[in-house]
């Protein structure tokens, strides 16, 4: 039987990780951008598609409770400016940066609230 893990505040090591696995995600999604350049490598959609890989392996991995947060915020964004790259919708950047910002401005103070609560 496995054990339900529950989620935790981030530490020098897992945001080592997360970087890591973003790192290596934008690696991969760059290559690709080689031959589809929708996913080039200075890309919003790229460089938000690796942070959302980097916060979901570091989910899985660690359960930091802000990656629980961001990673689908960050695919969310995304693929909405994927999507504005390949023409099928119009995505204005101004509208989508601030929810974004907003959001892992509300994880991080979740985590943060979380952790204090769960010290004491």
């Amino acid at each position: 039987m496995t054990e339900h893990q529950g989620a935790c505040c981030s530490s020098p090591a897992t945001m080592c990780y997360w970087f890591a696995a973003s790192l290596i995600a934008w690696g991969v999604l760059s290559l690709i951008g080689l031959y589809w350049r929708a996913l080039h490598a200075l890309s919003a959609a790229t460089i938000l598609f690796a942070m959302a890989i980097g916060c979901v392996a570091n989910w899985f991995r660690n359960r930091t409770l802000h990656c629980g947060i961001t990673g689908p915020l960050f695919l969310i964004a995304a693929v909405l400016f994927l999507l504005s790259d390949v023409s099928i919708a119009h995505v204005n950047s101004l509208l989508v940066w601030p929810f974004v910002l907003l959001g892992v401005g509300i994880a991080f103070l979740l985590e943060w609230r979380y952790a204090r609560r769960s010290a004491s």
